[in-house]
């Protein structure tokens, strides 16, 4: 139940291939006519929308034939030219042959055989490997260690019960102590009644560990799947929904934490300097972790991760704290059943223009060189019809705030692409994330309006239902066609709309089954959701030392990288175990 494979075939070396690497042998048929400069082998990944194909490997004339090592993550096309036609080959550019939406498994070997007059031979040498095959190993490795662990604490609950004899009170003694333990109940349980705070919400904490869970494992690497890293411009992939899932959570509590503190009559000048020592906090030390390999200051990436969480709770909390509405003065039947948005009716008009200045200049405005409304990946985009236009007036405005050498340097585009670099968390991205955030601040209005489990299940619900259709159309419940495709880099309308819409169903899930059902406590992400901000810094800070990280062999199957990746985040769940025990709670 592993990737395994034997070590040679054919005098290749199989061991040699990395994750998702298979042999391409290429031949030619010796006749007259054979170029003596060669073959020229173009690829196109479907990764890469309406791109030109892109030269990848001469092949000489000199030998019978050449092998070279091939990345079989994603379908490709594959072009043949018997000249080299530059590092693009277009539409228009005549070819010998074309192979189309090949499909290559990892640690195959493949044979192609050309032939001067175009016709070729493509079959398959060596059967490749299943790569999902491991996680048939790792569920039944975690089921035997889960199986353990139980088997340990029975038999470490009967032997301390063995050991420890229990107590025979007399029975007088026995009456007595009730009678006392009774008149001391009914004396205070009024006023432990009175005193006792309303119970935490569990569901919320489960839902940031979750987030935070989910966020280890994917900077860990996720095993290396391509549908677990981040999209390489449009789409949505696993890795993709953990950020504005934190950033929804963080929504979530502004009401919560906010109007307990007005209910207290702090004074709202000292609640906007707590929310401003924040939100600088949090900027300081994403800026600190963006310096992890050397404070260069020449190159310094300057906004990340943690900055736009600052950025984005400034300014959301200062808006619910600016416009905070406790009392709705109508009791019609209609305010009552809606009292959650229209308590929030004034934010939502300051964040509805917002958006819509903000969509003004993604639509209308243009970058230099760049056509209006373009908001692609530029570089070979569009038969490369704009190579500098990078993310489009997005792009153009980071780069004009920050400069290019303060950007993120290597998104995924930028190689899939060849285009420029790209912050996907610059600054002008932070103005659909107050959205994000906002959505979230609704969703912890309706918890703090409605006191009942299924009025807000209800309201759950539907905000995911109507925020995942909205957001559908926008796309056009499509990739690459829709007006406003998903998009994380760009942090897309759409995005911001179908990421919050599947937090909702989240949320949901986690509420039903921890706070109404009772059927699930939110072990054990409901310790790492306690102190999300440590494990957060903590494995950024400690990725690449031990006992986290390790490395053994040459890593380069899914089942070893899955399996240190899964190592790496339950170690930092044993340490938000460790920490809840010992009550140490962290927060900014």
């Amino acid at each position: 139940m592993i990737e395994y494979t034997e070590h040679y075939f054919r005098g290749l070396d199989l061991w040699s291939l990395a994750v998702d690497e298979a042999f391409f042998n290429v031949s030619f048929t010796a006749e007259p006519g054979t170029p003596r400069h060669g073959y020229y082998l173009y690829t196109l990944s479907e990764e890469c929308e309406k791109c030109p194909f892109t030269r990848w490997k001469h092949v000489p004339t000199d030998g019978n034939y050449s092998v070279f090592k091939i990345d079989t993550s994603r379908r490709f096309g594959l072009r043949v030219h018997d000249r080299d036609v530059g590092s693009y080959s277009y539409d228009n550019d005549t070819y010998l042959c074309q192979l189309d939406s090949l499909k290559l498994g990892e640690f195959g070997v493949y044979d192609l055989r050309i032939s001067p007059t175009g016709s070729y031979a493509f079959g398959l040498a060596k059967d490749p490997v299943n790569i999902y095959l491991p996680f048939l190993t790792i569920v039944l490795l975690i089921l035997a260690i889960a199986g353990l662990v139980h088997l340990a604490r029975y038999i470490l609950r009967r032997f301390r019960a063995e050991s420890v004899p229990a107590a025979q009170p007399s029975a007088a003694a026995t009456t007595e102590g009730t009678d006392d333990a009774s008149e001391d109940k009914g004396d205070s349980s009024a006023a432990s009644q009175q005193s006792m705070p309303k119970k935490r919400l569990q569901s919320l904490d489960t839902f940031r560990g979750i987030a935070i869970t989910l966020m280890i494992f994917v900077n860990s690497g996720g095993g290396q799947y391509w549908w677990i890293e981040h999209a390489t411009w449009n789409g949505l992939h696993v890795a993709d929904l953990v950020f504005p899932w934190f950033l929804f959570i963080m929504g979530v509590c502004v009401p919560i934490s906010l109007r307990s503190q007005l209910v207290r009559n702090v004074p709202r000048r000292t609640i906007a300097v707590t929310i401003l020592i924040r939100s600088v906090k949090l900027f300081a030390i994403g800026l600190c972790l963006n310096s992890i390999n050397g404070p260069s200051f020449a190159n310094l990436r300057l906004f990340g991760v943690l900055q736009r969480f600052g950025v984005a709770y400034l300014v959301v909390s200062l808006l619910y704290l600016w416009c905070h509405q406790e009392v709705v003065p109508s009791q019609h039947w209609f305010v009552r059943a809606n009292v959650d948005i229209i308590r929030l009716l004034r934010q939502w008009l300051a964040v509805g223009l917002l958006m819509v200045v903000y969509l003004g200049v993604m639509l209308f405005a243009s970058a230099p060189g760049c056509v209006r409304g373009y908001f692609g990946p530029g570089g070979k985009h569009l038969m490369n019809a704009y190579p500098n236009c990078t993310g489009g007036i997005t792009g153009y405005i980071d780069r004009l705030l920050l400069g290019v050498a303060h950007l993120y340097q290597h998104p995924t585009a930028r190689y899939v692409y060849d285009g420029q670099p790209f912050d996907p968390e610059g600054p002008f991205g932070c103005v659909p994330t107050i959205l994000q955030v906002f959505l979230g601040v609704q969703c912890g209005a309706t918890i703090l309006s409605f006191t009942d489990h299924r009025q807000r299940l209800k309201r759950f619900g539907l905000w995911s239902m109507g925020l995942g259709l909205v957001g559908g159309a926008l796309c056009g419940f499509s990739k690459n066609d829709g007006w406003l495709p998903v998009n994380k880099n760009l942090w897309s309308m759409s995005y911001v709309l179908v990421t919050a819409s599947l937090a909702y169903f989240l949320l949901f899930a986690c509420y039903y089954a921890i706070d109404t059902r009772r059927v699930w406590c939110g072990r054990p992400f409901l310790y790492a959701g306690m102190n999300a901000i440590v494990l957060y810094v903590g494995h950024t800070v400690f990725h690449k030392m031990l006992p986290w990280h390790w490395r053994i062999g040459s890593m380069n199957t899914h089942l070893i990288l899955t399996l240190e990746a899964l190592w790496n985040t339950a170690v930092w769940n044993l340490v938000a175990l460790y920490l809840f025990k010992r009550k140490m709670f962290y927060n900014l």
